[in-house]
């Protein structure tokens, strides 16, 4: 009974948090659940496929695994995604449609991988596995571009972008990555050691379908995109009359609302802290996997201790990001990246890996923190038919950072000052661009600081 009472306090003060504000009203409880379902079905895939192609391997043999993994999703994924999101901006119905079907596309690729399980070996098919790894991955990113752009049509009365996207992202750590993740783990270990099946992968098929129903209950006004402009990350000046000829007039006729220099600023910078992202969680793996290549409790340890520190980050980063007042937000995107930049520098030095906990927490934080800024600069200098547009542009482009750095943090060998040596030059050019970017200056043609500071007064250009 004690039991009963307690779980149901929780699930009341749950709702009550989900739905504050007029987040009911708004239609932001509705996208609250479905991006948990997202999280999870994350959480419950990186379980199953840690299982599969890390922990059941030697470093040597995980290691080639992975990057084949890689080598079949990430890399086709760099070529995906810069066709995603000027794609989903066209989506002018349906999007409620096009999350749910995210879902329910991916609990068919789990019906299509339990089918390849083999519970002999208690393995997949290969050539089934990396494509439907692939599709899932590609799935949930689109998720991630399409909850990005359908954000600002269910923000409640009173509450801006910067505290609903915070507001997402901690449900969704906590209830979807921390508690689903936990369950998908549980799940594997006691299925497995009784029939042998993937329990992870199953627990997913029911997220997938959980999290098809969720998005169709969004409400239907966020399916409302008249008078919407796209947003464009590059820029060029108008062109004086009659310097360009009539037909090349027509032909870029198609209204394109450049982003300011200032939302610049902070997407290299926090583009800059995913890439190291991406890197950390991959790289830090295989080094623990090559010191305890014979314990594997240690090993779960290390890893432990690495993901605890990460969350601890991620969760104080979120929550002061929404309750503080962000004055210059590019400043804080600048700051937070020379933090992170002088943390790589540090482990690169000291080669230790305690101090590469540390390093999770300052980079999760500083990566919430940034993200919360350049959050508040898309809402701030972007004029509001191209706000959703911009935001799924923004979140394209941080995904495809994180890829590249976990491309990179499979390519290094397991010594992390060689690692963090690397990782360091991108974080050094990163930070020069941003900082560059600030001056009005640019070391990328098009994708500096060559333009206004603040474009959203100003009329779209062709």
């Amino acid at each position: 009974m004690r039991s009963r009472q307690l779980t149901m306090q929780g699930v009341g003060a749950f709702r009550r948090a989900a739905t504050a504000d007029g987040a009911d009203k708004s239609g932001l409880t509705a996208l609250t659940y479905a991006t948990i379902a997202n999280f999870a079905a994350d959480a419950a895939l990186a379980v199953a496929l840690a299982n599969t192609l890390f922990f059941s391997a030697t470093t040597g043999e995980s290691r080639g695994m992975v990057a084949l993994y890689l080598l079949v999703t990430i890399a086709p994924f760099a070529v995906i995604a810069p066709l995603i999101g000027p794609a989903l901006d066209r989506l002018q119905r349906g999007r409620r449609l096009a999350l749910a079907l995210s879902f329910a596309l991916r609990g068919v690729l789990v019906l299509v991988l339990i089918s390849s399980f083999d519970t002999s070996t208690e393995s997949f098919i290969p050539w089934v596995l990396y494509p439907a790894a692939l599709g899932m991955l590609v799935l949930s990113k689109s998720f991630g571009v399409l909850k990005a752009a359908v954000t600002p049509r269910v923000l409640p009365p009173g509450i801006d972008l910067v505290r609903t996207n915070s507001r997402l992202t901690v449900f969704g750590l906590v209830v979807g990555t921390i508690a689903v993740g936990a369950l998908a783990a549980l799940t594997e270990v006691v299925l497995g050691a009784i029939s042998g099946w993937p329990g992870a992968l199953l627990l997913l098929l029911v997220i997938s379908a959980c999290g098809a129903w969720l998005s169709i209950r969004i409400p239907a006004w966020v399916e409302v995109t008249e008078g919407e402009v796209p947003a464009s990350l590059t820029y060029r000046e108008h062109p004086r009359p009659g310097s360009l000829p009539s037909w090349r007039v027509r032909l870029t006729a198609v209204r394109r609302q450049p982003l300011g220099r200032l939302v610049i600023v902070g997407l290299w910078g926090t583009c800059t802290i995913r890439l190291v992202t991406g890197f950390l969680t991959l790289f830090v793996a295989f080094v623990a996997k090559s010191r305890t290549e014979h314990d594997p409790t240690m090993q779960v340890a290390m890893l432990a201790v690495i993901g605890i520190a990460a969350a601890l980050g991620n969760f104080g980063g979120n929550a002061v990001g929404a309750r503080i007042r962000l004055a210059r937000p590019a400043t804080v995107v600048v700051r937070c990246t020379i933090v992170v930049a002088a943390m790589v520098v540090v482990v690169a030095v000291t080669n230790a890996f305690a101090v590469v906990a540390l390093l999770a927490a300052v980079l999760a934080a500083s990566s919430a923190l940034a993200k919360v800024s350049l959050d508040a600069l898309i809402q701030d200098d972007v004029p509001d038919a191209s706000r959703a547009s911009a935001f799924g542009r923004s979140e394209t482009a941080l995904q495809l950072s994180w890829g590249f750095g976990g491309a990179l943090g499979i390519l290094m060998p397991t010594e992390l000052w060689i690692g963090f040596s690397a990782v360091g030059v991108c974080v050094a050019a990163g930070l020069a661009q941003a900082i560059l970017t600030q001056r009005g200056r640019s070391l990328v043609p098009g994708l500096g600081g060559h333009r206004p500071e603040h474009t959203g007064d100003e009329p779209t250009q062709p």
